[in-house]
């Protein structure tokens, strides 16, 4: 009688299984079912449309739950199916890894030992293995592709994850089959941890390792122009999304939940940030107020807020400053700053006369974005100054050490 696997006794304890989504890998296919198989039997493969020798391959492997599809219809569809009959077979946590050989078995002992962390009452998570995109060996394009994805995932969530591209994670099944989701292909992976994120969830990288073979036995199905592209636009949508909804709803939740004097206190001032951070997070959004943008302010305040690590809150406030009071003051100081470095001296008397014609229209134009983002620059770094002082005095312990 053969052993049983090495940790099947903690993936049933966990009602965990592993989902392995698979397409035209016949050359790499088995040894990753065979290396999954030393560590645990609960293993869902969901052929997604192979036409080379997948099927035959399978037959040897009858113990499992196999799922074919009858053609190709993407990464995304594979897992959506994969996870779906994981929670009907019983299973509450699927671990997920791509067929073509980049991942090592042996990392499963990451995501079972992670989850075993997590406490009854604690909130679900959803584990993404980070594969240390800096190291050599990782191709060029899939480096830049991932900063890019960490990026907007960062804007869109205001959470950091140093990998959102990895195949190989850990996910919920509970929730994440519950969470609407429309994508077929590998950006579906992405739109599944914002969404999730969105709800709530726990999404945190984990260290693992993984093998990329140049010229070797793995095949990748990932398409650079059309699949990028699809990313492209699933973050702009998110973005927008996120921007005039998810973050309003959520701001606004917690404000009754907390109340006003909590909500100012843990959200807007951030009491544990440095007086340095909440200093810069008013400047800002001064800057982005005055700033020449009109009708990106919002979009351009979340954005920085989120690349300088900033509280987005406080920024979003201060960027207001370009209320309708003070709209006509803005744009006068701004076209008066213009005035004074190009060279023109300030001009106390403006007449409509001065911009009779389209070249000083032109002029005039060039000489507001010049002030403006002049001024945005001066009074931002004042302000910074002035509040950094207030907030030092408030609470010392917020001086920036030297």
């Amino acid at each position: 009688m053969s052993a049983a696997p090495i940790f099947q006794s903690r993936f049933d304890a966990l009602q965990c299984c592993v989902v392995i989504p698979t397409y035209n890998n016949e050359r790499t296919l088995a040894a990753v079912i065979r290396g999954v198989l030393v560590y645990t039997n609960n293993i869902i493969i969901v052929n997604d449309g192979s036409v080379d020798n997948t099927v035959s391959i399978l037959k040897d492997f009858p113990q499992l739950t196999i799922f074919h599809q009858p053609a190709n219809q993407g990464k995304g569809n594979a897992l959506k199916k994969g996870l779906q009959l994981a929670e009907n077979g019983g299973y509450k946590y699927a671990i997920t890894l791509d067929s073509d050989g980049q991942h090592y078995a042996d990392d499963l002992d990451v995501f079972l030992t992670e989850l075993e962390k997590k406490g009854r009452n604690e909130k679900e998570i959803l584990l993404v293995g980070d594969r240390n995109m800096g190291q050599d060996g990782i191709p060029g394009k899939s480096s830049m592709g991932n900063k890019f994805s960490n990026f907007w995932y960062l804007v869109v969530t205001g959470q950091q994850l140093h990998d959102t591209q990895s195949g190989y994670r850990l996910y919920p099944l509970e929730i994440v089959n519950k969470i609407p989701l429309y994508t077929k292909k590998f950006e579906f992976e992405i739109e599944v941890i914002v969404k999730a994120v969105w709800r709530k969830v726990d999404v945190k990288n984990i260290p693992i390792k993984v093998l990329y073979q140049e010229g070797g036995e793995r095949v990748s199905h990932f398409r650079p122009f059309k699949d990028i592209v699809r990313i492209v636009i699933l973050y702009i949508w998110f973005v927008l999304v996120s921007f005039l909804y998810i973050h309003p709803k959520n701001k606004y939740q917690d404000f009754k939940e907390k109340g006003f004097r909590k909500f100012w206190k843990e959200d807007v001032l951030k009491s544990q940030e440095p007086a340095h951070k909440k200093a810069a997070a008013i400047a800002l959004g001064i800057f982005v107020g005055i700033s020449p943008f009109w009708g990106l302010h919002t979009l351009l305040v979340f954005v920085l807020a989120a690349s300088f690590k900033l509280n987005k809150v406080i920024a979003f406030l201060f960027s207001n400053i370009s209320i309708p009071p003070l709209i006509p003051i803005i744009i006068y100081a701004s076209y008066q700053a213009g005035s004074v470095l190009t060279g023109h001296g300030f001009r106390w008397e403006l007449n409509l006369t001065d911009f009779d014609s389209t070249s000083k229209i032109v002029e005039s134009l060039w000489q507001y974005i010049l002030g403006s983002m002049a001024l945005a620059a001066f009074i931002s770094f004042i302000l910074w100054i002035v509040f950094y002082f207030l907030f030092s005095i408030t609470n010392p312990k917020q001086v920036i050490k030297p």
